[in-house]
Formats: C-alpha cells, structure tokens, sequence
C-alpha cells in the first residue's frame, strides 16, 4: 500500500504579498468620512491594486517577502475613540506625548508651554472635528506619500489610526516630542500615518519609538502587520531632528514610509534605528523644493537570526545650493540579509547641490549578506559634489589587532567595534533616556547573538 504524499504548500516569488487590503473594508471606513477623504483613499486604493511592489530603472529590483505571512492578518476595526480630556500633561522634559497600543490611543498630552504657544496635538479622526482644513491640507496632499510605491498607497487608502502634530510659525520647542507605538497582536494590522508639520522658522525634534505591545506574536507565532508613515512638511527656514527607534516583536512585519517636502533654508536631520521586526522594509523620501534646504540621514540595522531588513532611500534636488548627506550601516549577525538601496536625483535647477550618499555592510557571519546599491541621477553639471560610496564586509582585522595590543579580549574588541559602527546615530537621538535606552539595545542584542554562537563555536 502506497502512503498518499502530503501536498506541498506552494512557492511564493520574492515579490508576492500575502497580505491583501480589501476594498470593502476601505469603501466602510471611508462612509463615515469627508468626501475629499473619501476620494483620497479611493484614489490610493486604485493605485495599491495597480502599482507592482518595486520598480526602478537604475539598478535590478532586490525584493524578498517570503517570510511574511499575513495571508490571515486583518486590519482592526474601527479605531477607538480619541481621548475626550485634552488637558493632559505631558511627562517631564517632553513638549508632547503621543502613546498608542495597537490601535488604542493611551495618551495625547502636551506641556503647559507647548499648549500656551499653539502647538497641535491630535488624532487624525480628532482632527477632521476639529479643523477640516488643516486636516484637508494635510491628508489629502499628493506630495505627502510617494505615488509610485504600493505599499505606501496601502497605508494611504486604508489606514486606520493616525496622528498630527503642527507647530505654529516661529515656536522653537526646547523638549522633544515621543510618539510611542506598541503593535504586535499576532493576526493583526494596524496601518498608521503620523504628520509633522512646522510653520515658518519653526524647530522641533521628534523621538519615535516602536516597541511590542502585551502579549504580541513572537517568532514562530500568527504574524502582525505594522505600516507606518511618517510625514513630514517644513516651511521656510524650519528646523526639524527626528530619532527613530524600532524594536518591534519577531512576529512583526514592518512595513515603513517616511517623506519629507523641505522648503527654503529648511534644514531636517533623521536617524533612524532598525533592530526587531522578522521583516522590515523601509523607504526614505527627501525632496528639498526650497533653495539652501538641507537633509542629514542616517539609518543603521543590527540584525540577528534570519531578520531581513530591506531599505530604499530616494533624495531628488529641486532647489538652488541644497545639501543631502545620506548615510546607511548594517551589521549583520546570523543568517541576517539587508538590501540598501539609495538614489540621488539632481534636477536640472538644482544649482549648487551638495550630495553624498553612502551605504556600508558589516557582515559578521558567513552566512549573513548585505546587498549596498547607491545610485545617482544627475541632470545638472555645476554642482558642488555629487558623490557616493559603498563596501560590505567584515570587521577590519587591522581594527580588531589594535584593540588587542592595548589588552581589550578578542570578544570585547569585536563588540566595541560594531557598537562604535552603529553609534553615529545613538548620538543624534535628542532625548538621553531614548539614547540611554537604544544603548542598552545594541548591547544586549550582541550580548545574545555571542552567547548562542559559543555553543556553536
């Protein structure tokens, strides 16, 4: 007798997604809300069901999603209800509060100076009551989301809880502004958009934290889906510093956009941390519109196990004398893969531009790979530099033989050299308890990755 042969589940291509956005559920959510709100997320819904996962004509697509299985993930129902009291303090030392499990929002709370100098606070839904136009200006932007990119207009068409700040015109707040989400619940989706928008001469800086809600799915377990945006409008002379920390759980799928429009003198600094998550992919638009506009960025990923961590940065000049210096780093433990992908576009009235773009891999197995592709497009010779750079490999002996002779154990020398590798952006996070905390994360993450290798060793 012939035993029947199980049947094999069936290959999955790099670039399928199991996740499916139904329309249904876009069509009710959006039958409670403004027309124009309405239109924007029908348009997005039809440009998420036509748009493939990535193109580009500069370099061949690197795109794995194998290991996301969200084929029974569902997005949460409706959101729940904002807050009623706006009265709400926020904790010593921040200018503003926003803090959210799953799709709850646990807090909206602003300092006494803050409030007193007009900064806004709000829920996206808190913010349609309470300003249509603000919220118009903000929401329904084309420019705020890049129209090329599926998973982007997904957010864009059925997100479904979101968060705005404004700073007035002229407020330079001395305090951070923490926005906390904590997502995870495995067969989950929570599909956010966050909004900063500073007047003219405004200046503020943001610290955004991404961490496991209770009881959220680990490796092994039903998967969750996390998409973010993050974006961002700076007026004239505006000056803007945001730190991201992401540590989401092993059964989270991380799906993040962030874009910035930056107008003249407008300066915008990111740094960006990658550590949890089973797959991240994360994309960076900077589009400096405005004449001496500038951009800083600089994103790391230390990964272990079999994460994969998939990041794209697009930078397009449009101004006169803009500057752009753009830095991506991964050190890569286990079976770990990161894809960087960066692109520099300098359009012809872009006189002046100043542009670097480096992508460098530390690759700390035999098994682990980074894949670094900078790229530039350049439509306008008299530039200051336009330049970049790229290596992946592992760490530099010459480094590791230095720090031996001054009596640092192999293991210790090792550790010293990845954290200094990863500390250019530990020391941009304008919050010290956040610093203190992301510290405390790459330590403990090489402290775990070098214990379950000795067994091995």
């Amino acid at each position: 007798m012939t035993l029947a042969r199980a049947p094999r589940a069936p290959r999955r291509a790099p670039t399928d997604l199991t996740f499916f956005l139904d329309e249904a559920q876009v069509e009710s959510r959006a039958a409670a809300e403004p027309d124009w709100l309405t239109a924007d997320r029908r348009a997005a819904f039809a440009r998420y069901a036509a748009l493939p996962i990535e193109t580009n004509q500069l370099y061949t697509t690197y795109v794995d999603l194998r290991t996301a299985d969200l084929a029974d993930v569902r997005p949460w129902d409706e959101p729940a209800a904002t807050p009623q009291s706006r009265e709400a303090a926020a904790p010593a030392g921040v200018a503003a509060f926003a803090s959210f499990t799953e799709s709850t929002i646990d807090a909206l709370a602003l300092s006494a100076e803050a409030r007193s100098a007009g900064v806004v606070l709000d829920s996206v839904d808190g913010l349609i009551g309470r300003d249509a136009r603000l919220a118009r200006r903000l929401l329904a932007d084309d420019r705020s989301l890049p129209l090329n990119d599926k998973l982007a207009q997904m957010t864009r068409a059925g997100w479904n809880r979101g968060v705005v700040v404004r700073v007035p015109a002229g407020v330079r707040l001395a305090e951070p502004i923490v926005i906390r989400w904590a997502v995870g619940q495995g067969g989950r989706a929570l599909l956010t958009r966050t909004i900063l928008d500073l007047g003219e001469g405004a200046a503020a800086s943001l610290v955004e934290e991404l961490e496991a809600s209770p009881g959220a799915a680990g490796r092994g377990e039903p998967q969750a889906l996390f998409t973010g945006s993050l974006e961002v409008h700076l007026a004239r002379g505006a000056d803007l510093r945001v730190a991201s920390i992401q540590d989401l759980p092993e059964g989270t799928v991380a799906f993040q956009h962030r874009q910035a429009e930056i107008g003249e003198g407008a300066s915008l600094h990111w740094a960006l941390a990658q550590l949890g998550a089973r797959l991240v992919r994360s994309r960076v638009d900077n589009r400096l519109v405005g004449d001496r506009s500038s951009v800083e960025q600089v994103e790391i990923v230390f990964g272990a196990e079999d994460q994969l961590f998939d990041l794209t940065s697009y930078t397009r000049h449009s101004g006169r004398d803009t500057t752009g210096i753009l830095l991506s780093k991964a050190a890569l433990m286990d079976a770990t893969r990161s894809y960087m992908k960066g692109l520099i576009v300098i359009e012809p009235t872009a006189v002046g531009t100043d542009s670097f773009l480096g992508e460098f891999g530390m690759n700390l197995s035999k098994k682990a790979r980074a894949v670094a592709i900078p790229s530039l497009e350049i439509d306008q010779p008299d530039c200051r530099r336009a330049a970049h750079s790229s290596s992946v490999g592992p760490i530099d002996e010459s480094q590791l033989f230095y720090l031996e002779t001054r009596g640092i154990l192999p293991e210790e020398a090792r550790k010293m050299i990845v954290l200094g590798f990863l500390e250019p952006v530990v020391a941009r996070v304008p919050l010290a308890s956040a610093q203190d905390r992301l510290r405390e994360l790459l330590a403990a993450k090489w402290d775990e990755g070098a214990a379950a290798a000795q067994p091995a060793a």
